[in-house]
């Protein structure tokens, strides 16, 4: 990026006011100017040698909304005042990769110092506490990772810029129905405008549900965002990302020294990277629903592996293809093995799966089948559809049959065949959001 800042810079200067405030103000608290001065102490400030690091993140703010507005956006309710969306992206050093992580809004850390006394929380809440500078220097203590630039948007400017930047494009194989975000998707591929897009990212009711799921649908708009733009040639030059910066004037708020040059300069390495230079996960989790007093659920970081991953960003490598990162020898469930209850009608699967760590019950199930059937059946009520999905990835040589009223309890009739028994480990990173490439997200 630094080969390209100087041309950026002067562009910047030539284009004038318009792109000078692209970046909108410096960041603050939501409501009162300089509520939460930025503050001289970093806690990683070491010159930067080894690529370029962008905090990006998303308020729950409804500042400034009036009832028509958050109707329209789906964003009723409370504002917890805090951060929603948390990316941090890197640039690599040679500005040949891209790699976005995903950091899930409820994961407890330290906070960073500021004006309490030592303590711990939810992510999201170091904004609530601090602003935008505590927000960065919290995920600079909880990563290693140095933070080079800040940027923060509200579901309104998110909308303003995804309507500035044409609209996005996302795809879904299956119908996506979230009522309490005003979402519906048939599927196929669809360009939304910014007020559909901001329900898009925050809806939580769909499958996979939670923020694990919601964040990789957030990375899959980023993706195609990035490939659309680059295709429509808004980013192929210094004065055509000066102009689409410029574009996003007042949307945007930055740290006082992010420049509008450093955004365009920014702009430009990006928009020349396909896809497949680009890569997105999330951070591996040990534990989604860790209880803490006073906090409720939050989600614990699995140790070994989010260190892996911080280590890969700081020593600016991908972190797709990295074993230390993403488990292998097993495929990845989203639901803890033992909360799935089921009943086998042979003995062997039955054990196989009890060793996994299913919960198998004594007894035989109730729907029988002939001795001459040849699958072997899965039989789930309603309520235990995901519990059955999770099921099936351990024998994915059965079928599924849903049977309204069977209740939690799962059901296997083993036949003749389909006996392949494939081990499963619970892992809502590896299930959710493990380490791919942009490539592997985009719509067809």
């Amino acid at each position: 990026m630094r080969r390209l800042l100087t041309s950026a810079m002067l562009l910047a200067t030539l284009a004038g006011a318009t792109v000078t405030a692209a970046a909108g103000q410096p960041v603050r608290g939501s409501d009162e100017p300089d509520r939460h001065p930025d503050r001289s102490g970093r806690i990683l400030d070491t010159p930067g040698s080894d690529g370029t690091n962008i905090l990006l993140v998303g308020l729950d703010s409804r500042s400034g909304l009036t009832v028509e507005q958050r109707n329209r956006l789906h964003v009723g309710g409370v504002a917890c005042d805090c951060t929603d969306v948390m990316m941090l992206a890197h640039l690599s050093e040679d500005e040949q990769r891209l790699s976005v992580v995903s950091v899930l809004r409820d994961s407890y850390v330290e906070y960073a110092a500021h004006d309490h006394p030592r303590h711990s929380g939810k992510i999201n809440a170091a904004w609530q506490h601090g602003g935008g500078d505590l927000t960065r220097r919290t995920v600079e203590q909880a990563t290693g990772v140095r933070i080079d630039h800040y940027m923060e948007t509200d579901f309104q400017g998110f909308a303003g810029v995804i309507d500035r930047l044409g609209g996005a494009t996302v795809c879904t194989e299956k119908m996506v129905y979230d009522r309490a975000a005003g979402l519906r998707l048939t599927p196929g591929t669809h360009r939304i405008n910014g007020n559909k897009s901001v329900r898009y990212v925050r809806a939580r009711h769909v499958n996979p549900p939670g923020d694990g799921g919601r964040v990789r649908r957030q990375q899959r708009l980023v993706s195609g965002l990035l490939d659309r733009l680059r295709h429509s040639g808004a980013l192929d030059s210094p004065a055509r990302a000066v102009a689409t910066v410029g574009a996003l004037h007042g949307l945007i708020r930055t740290d006082p020294g992010t420049t509008p040059a450093h955004l365009a300069a920014l702009a430009l390495t990006v928009g020349r990277l396909r896809p497949e230079q680009t890569e997105f996960t999330n951070v591996p989790v040990a534990d989604a629903d860790h209880r803490v007093p006073g906090h409720g659920s939050t989600v614990l970081w699995d140790r070994e592996r989010s260190d892996a991953l911080w280590s890969a960003l700081r020593a600016d490598r991908p972190v797709t293809g990295d074993r230390r990162i993403q488990p292998t020898g097993a495929s990845a469930v989203g639901v803890p093995l033992p909360a799935i209850q089921l009943r086998v009608s042979d003995g062997a699967i039955g054990f196989a799966l009890l060793r996994m760590g299913f919960t198998v019950l004594s007894g035989e199930p109730r729907h029988a089948l002939p001795h001459d059937q040849d699958s072997t059946l899965i039989f789930y009520g309603p309520s235990a559809a995901r519990h059955a999905e999770a099921l099936h990835a351990a024998l994915p040589e059965a079928r599924l049959r849903m049977v309204r009223g069977l209740g939690r309890t799962i059901e296997v009739q083993v036949g003749r065949g389909g006996r392949t028994v494939v081990p499963v480990v619970y892992d809502r990173t590896g299930f959710e959001g493990p380490p791919v490439t942009g490539d592997r997200l985009r719509c067809p």
